[in-house]
């Protein structure tokens, strides 16, 4: 008992001096680690925990962070970036988009170029020609005239016309040429030229902006002023008064060809004072303004559509300050007297301001389709889209020249910037003598040469993109008509390509059968349209007795369809209906029109 009650006893003071010791230290039962865990229990000391201990503690032991540690840790430290491996690799497919867009950049800018060149030159080469064939039929054949009904010499119906609409066309913008070309004779050059340049660089700077916006508004505008004209004239019409109205039409396009023409004069110009200016601060400020360009760009929101658009119109852009070169050259020859000597001055100028074209274009499409994430394949269709306007042209069912759907696909209008280099070639170049006019008729031929081998290279390369992109079948679409069960709305692009004879934009339902390719003697690309038989009266003939026979019946009048009656917040909606599902969230390629000057602007 006496044993027990001493262990007893002992055991109680262990526990004292133990629990002393906590009051005393209560840090003591802590894990001797960088955690500290402030428990209820422990005693406080004006409100604060005593933690100065077990910072002490902290500081005595080995483990202890230290600057060296921490330098130490720092340069050893490691990462993989396997980690986040689908970060990476979209981040290396970037550069590479970016180093594959100056190559597929400039395939599109040299197929545009050339489809450029090619609607250039079909104003000298090939229009005139065409002008003085459709003058012979004229010619030929004086008793039926552009619009008769029934010829009482030849018994010529309208159904067989005098002229073809093409040929209309043709004799339209060989007059409108003619005029142009007279009118630009009464406007100076020189005096322009010197009042120019008598201007401060700064106002000088303004002016050539503001003529570059003009120049697009005018594009925008002046390729609709052409297209009314031409469907006036060739419109179908039952009375012989209603051809008066091609006259406004008619005025209303030469007035517009001269304000361009004299438009791009002063553009051009504008140039030719800043390639003879002293110090060249004019033309470091006028190419400067290339790179402003970058900014209003790049840090917009662009979708493939906008791209399109931007593309064309940097293709028009960089072929005009082509001419626009050559227009200075000429000029600064002719004041030289043709020293060859004076061609290398102008050579670094000229150098300067192509390759800041260049250098442009390919900065900004590199970070537009950085930033909207394009792939550098969208430039192939683009191409491929350029090549099926060039295919479709020579088409059966073409419904325009060729010339006229590169202007409403790039903006570009040839026709007052061929008035414009007719007016200086004739008056830099003075032709006297049978030998001078030998040359010059050489010098036609050569263009005719040109026009030939480039319009066949572009319509075999034309033909195998359209084959790569797979657009075969488009060719033979009828372009005025889409199956009824398509539940889509007609574009503005189709109605403006191939609007139907009354004017109106109903478009005409056909069955809804697949179209078999046409035959190879159909499908080739040099035949010549058939003209619509549909879009005359027929001749007036008497009646006869199976002539009711050959009569087909009138369908059964359909039985009236009741209407349910509908509340007014019930039509509404109905409507509201209707509208989004025959809104179509984003447009083809095909159907994308001319470059506006708002080419930039998100549908």
């Amino acid at each position: 008992m006496a044993d027990s009650s001493g262990t007893e006893l002992s055991e109680e003071k262990e526990a004292e001096t133990e629990l002393r010791k906590r009051q005393k230290r209560p840090w003591d039962d802590l894990h001797r680690s960088a955690k500290i865990g402030l428990a209820a229990e422990l005693p406080e000391t004006l409100g604060f925990y005593d933690i100065s201990a077990v910072r002490r503690e902290r500081r005595e032991q080995a483990a202890d962070p230290s600057l060296t540690r921490f330098i130490t840790a720092e340069l050893t430290r490691g990462y993989f970036l396997e980690h986040n491996e689908a970060k990476y690799t979209e981040r290396r497919e970037r550069v590479y988009t970016c180093m594959r867009i100056p190559k597929e950049l400039e395939k599109l800018m040299i197929f545009g170029f050339f489809l450029c060149v090619d609607a250039f030159l079909y104003v000298f080469t090939l229009l005139p020609l065409r002008v003085l064939l459709a003058m012979l039929r004229l010619l030929t054949l004086p008793c039926c005239g552009f619009r008769a009904h029934t010829c009482p010499y030849c018994r010529r119906s309208s159904g067989s016309r005098l002229l073809q609409p093409a040929q209309v066309c043709d004799m339209l913008k060989g007059l409108i040429l003619v005029l142009c070309f007279s009118m630009m004779h009464y406007v100076d050059y020189s005096m322009m030229y010197h009042l120019i340049r008598g201007q401060s660089v700064i106002k000088l700077y303004l002016i050539y902006n503001m003529l570059e916006v003009a120049d697009r508004l005018f594009s925008s505008f002046g390729q609709d002023i052409l297209d009314a004209l031409y469907w006036t004239a060739t419109e179908p019409k039952e009375r012989k008064r209603d051809n008066i109205g091609v006259i406004p039409h008619f005025i209303m396009a030469v007035f517009y060809v001269f304000l361009h023409a004299i438009l791009i004069m002063v553009q051009a110009s504008t140039l030719n004072v800043a390639f003879n200016s002293h110090n060249k601060s004019l033309l470091t400020i006028m190419m400067s303004n290339n790179f402003v360009e970058i900014k209003g760009s790049v840090f917009k929101k662009f979708e493939k559509n906008n791209l399109f658009q931007m593309s064309n119109s940097d293709i028009k852009e960089r072929f005009t300050s082509y001419v626009l070169l050559l227009i200075v050259c000429l000029r600064n020859m002719e004041q030289f007297a043709w020293n060859p000597d004076h061609l290398w001055i102008l050579f670094p100028d000229v150098f300067m301001v192509v390759t800041s074209e260049v250098a442009v274009d390919i900065i900004k499409h590199a970070f537009i389709t950085k930033f909207n994430d394009i792939t550098a394949d969208v430039y192939s269709e683009y191409r491929a889209s350029l090549a099926f306007d060039l295919v479709s042209s020579r088409q059966k069912n073409a419904c325009t020249d060729y010339s006229d759907s590169v202007a409403r696909r790039m903006g570009f209008i040839p026709l007052p910037l061929a008035v414009l280099l007719i007016r200086v070639v004739m008056s830099c170049v003075k032709v006297q003598g049978a030998l001078s006019y030998s040359c010059v008729f050489l010098f036609y031929l050569g263009l005719v040469s040109l026009k030939v081998l480039n319009s066949i290279v572009l319509l075999g390369k034309s033909c195998v993109y359209v084959k790569r992109a797979n657009m075969e079948d488009k060719l033979f679409e009828r372009p005025s008509a889409t199956p009824a069960s398509s539940g889509k709305t007609p574009s503005k692009a189709d109605q403006d390509r191939c609007p139907t004879p009354s004017g109106e934009t109903k478009v005409e339902q056909i069955p809804t059968t697949p179209c078999s390719p046409p035959s190879p003697s159909s499908s080739s690309v040099t035949t010549q349209p058939t003209p619509r038989t549909d879009l005359f009266p027929p001749l007036p003939t008497d009646a006869s007795p199976a002539a009711p026979s050959s009569r087909p019946p009138t369908p059964p009048p359909e039985p009236e369809q009741i209407t349910p009656s509908f509340s007014k917040e019930e039509e509404d909606e109905a409507q509201g209906a209707s509208e989004l599902k025959h809104r179509t969230p984003k447009k083809d390629l095909l159907e994308i029109d001319r470059f506006t000057i708002c080419g930039n602007r998100i549908d």
